[in-house]
């Protein structure tokens, strides 16, 4: 059996190492292979919600497993440096595949109706932009400040509906940075978690409590823009917004 570029052990040596690790192994190891870089794990789908894998301290204190240098016994040594190898291998898959599952549980606790804050954000969004957008048909001349009020109420509705989503962004935000530098990504983690359709969301930035450029600061500029275009407009034309 080879681990790598480390060890190489023959079937006899790596069922020695074996029966002493045997103890120390996940408990929800279900198997284990071989590959010319090192092992290969399989594990029974960690929930997140379990502690973080870890080896036993008394790993180290084990009279078959603690260390020993080479020159006081070379088998013993290369035994032993064999398992240190493996356990370590071993865990730091296991953690790998935890921390994945943790990002998805921690989402799963978070999102909550976060879908129904989308989709009604993305009701009031595409009756803004029609609010807007009629204001450029020669027809709204006729009833400017109608046209105009029909706008703003658009506007306050799309923000406030921006802002109930942010409700749930900001903790979607701060699970996000919880788990940097776990080996999904923030859509796949939330397509594990269920959501497939939250590639779309705008989530922003967040980390303890701390949260920016969240949906409502996306739609606070949008109104400005669209305001001040009123503005230029209204001014140019002679005509006041009311």
């Amino acid at each position: 059996m080879s681990l790598g570029e480390s060890f190489t052990l023959t079937p006899d040596e790596f069922k020695n190492v074996w029966e002493r690790l045997t103890p120390y192994l996940p408990p929800n190891l279900r198997k284990i292979e071989t590959h010319r870089w090192g092992l290969r794990c399989e594990f029974a789908p960690f929930t997140g919600q379990e502690e973080e894998p870890d080896c036993s301290p008394s790993f180290y204190e084990d009279p078959r497993l603690r260390y020993v240098g080479e020159s006081e016994d070379m088998v013993e040594y290369r035994l032993r440096q064999a398992a240190r190898t493996i356990v370590s291998d071993l865990y730091d898959q296991a953690r790998t595949q935890w921390r994945d599952a943790a990002y998805v549980a921690d989402l799963r606790s978070v999102v909550r109706d976060a879908p129904e804050r989308w989709r009604a954000y993305e009701r009031a969004a595409k009756a803004l932009d029609s609010a807007y957008a009629y204001l450029r048909a020669p027809e709204a001349s006729r009833e400017w400040p109608a046209a105009i009020s029909r706008l703003v109420d658009a506007q306050e509705h799309a923000l406030a509906t921006a802002a109930a989503f942010d409700e749930r962004a900001v903790d979607i935000a701060d699970v996000h940075y919880k788990h940097l530098y776990a080996e999904l990504g923030q859509d796949q983690a939330l397509k594990k978690a269920g959501y497939p359709e939250a590639t779309a969301w705008h989530v922003g930035d967040g980390f303890d409590g701390y949260f920016r450029n969240g949906l409502a600061d996306k739609v606070s500029c949008l109104i400005k823009e669209q305001e001040a275009h009123v503005a230029k407009v209204s001014r140019l034309a002679g005509t006041v917004a009311v």
